[in-house]
């Protein structure tokens, strides 16, 4: 597969419509991210355009409305629990915060950049500092911009095609990634639920999570295969088809580019598996930071507790997932599985607010760092074009 310096694109127009394709169809958001793109293939001055995701307005009310309701819920439960209670507990970790923190960045968003690099052909691979970084802007995006589920995905893809790899591998790569890595969630979910079967001997809840997981996974699974019946040659179009005109007409030959890179990713088996296997460990291995939060808060701080609270927590708030930052599930995931284990409420919900400062602590430089990365390239560009 040859490198994107090597394959100029034919027009000028058809660099942006590929992005454009990847932005529209991949991005479910509520709102509204925009990107700079630089669609010059020439020796004219770069041009840059604007591509925004708008959401029609009842979405964008849907989001808020929930959003809202997720605070109405946080508020609730850190009321019936007891605010100071629940603030000397999260107060009585102490040094666990920062703890929690530096192991997250160090292990699952390490891991989950390696499952991400392994997926890259050699020719297309870029260095595994350089996705760690990628990666921990991506989960920045998802986790703090209210309206961007799947935001930072887009964002990490683009990264990538700034960096060097070429356009349909940076966007196939991440939508496989994806995909396997809800499949390994839902390998995640059970393995956390047997646990707490065992543990608990509470089965009353087996049966709906057992088919909520069930039907994630025929839904992924849909999923995967119409990717490799090839999606988005026929969305695109589509498209063309609705727009009525000849001029997007390259986008169905966009389209067919993805479509044919995602059935190559696929076939790489050992890399697929691989993928997988990092993506477990990851999973694994961030019940970590919940058994350092256990072990400061002086709770029953075994790994198969830490790893039951992970499985179930990420379950329930991926399940929620239209809800801004899961706020408020995630803090009654905490409590429900928490209660479970004989974890008292105000110290449950300490752990769910370790949780939530290790993501603004992360998520903001995260988010600072996406936006002087976009701002400098912008600024290139004008001062390309006043110069020519």
């Amino acid at each position: 597969m040859r490198r994107l310096s090597s394959h100029p694109w034919s027009k000028q127009r058809s660099r942006f419509e590929f992005l454009e394709l990847i932005n529209g169809l991949c991005c479910r958001s509520g709102g509204e991210i925009c990107f700079s793109f630089d669609v010059g293939a020439s020796r004219r001055a770069p041009e840059w355009v604007s591509n925004r995701m708008k959401a029609p307005g009842k979405i964008q009310i849907t989001v808020w409305l929930l959003g809202l309701a997720g605070a109405a819920l946080f508020t609730v439960l850190l009321i019936r629990q007891g605010l100071p209670q629940v603030g000397a507990a999260f107060l009585a970790a102490g040094w666990a915060i920062a703890a929690v923190v530096i192991y997250h960045f160090a292990v699952p968003v390490f891991l989950d950049a390696v499952a991400w690099w392994v997926l890259f052909p050699k020719s297309d691979r870029l260095p595994l500092r350089k996705l760690l970084w990628m990666r921990w802007i991506g989960e920045s995006v998802s986790t703090l911009v209210p309206s961007a589920a799947v935001g930072g995905d887009i964002v990490r893809a683009r990264l990538a095609a700034i960096n060097g790899a070429s356009l349909p591998v940076a966007a196939g790569s991440v939508l496989v990634d994806l995909t396997l890595g809800v499949f390994t969630q839902a390998g995640f979910t059970v393995l956390g639920l047997a646990l707490l079967v065992d543990v608990t001997g509470q089965k009353n809840f087996v049966g709906p999570t057992l088919v909520g997981t069930l039907v994630g996974i025929l839904g992924v699974a849909g999923f995967y295969f119409v990717q490799r019946l090839g999606m988005f040659r026929f969305l695109a179009l589509i498209v063309a088809r609705l727009a009525n005109s000849p001029e997007w007409q390259s986008l169905v030959q966009s389209g067919e580019m993805l479509d044919r890179t995602i059935r190559t990713l696929y076939a790489r088996r050992r890399a697929v598996i691989m993928c997988c296997v990092w993506t477990i460990i990851s999973l694994v291995g961030g019940s970590g930071e919940i058994w350092i939060a256990l072990h400061a808060l002086d709770l029953h701080a075994t790994f198969v507790n830490a790893l039951i609270l992970q499985s179930m927590v990420l379950t329930i708030r991926s399940a929620a997932f239209a809800v801004p930052g899961g706020l408020g599930v995630q803090e009654g995931g905490y409590l429900f599985v928490g209660n479970l284990l004989g974890i008292p409420g105000d110290a449950a919900f300490a752990l769910s607010l370790i949780a939530r400062v290790r993501e603004i602590a992360l998520g903001i430089p995260g988010l600072i760092s996406w936006q002087l990365i976009e701002a400098r390239r912008l600024w290139r560009a004008r001062l390309v074009g006043v110069a020519r």
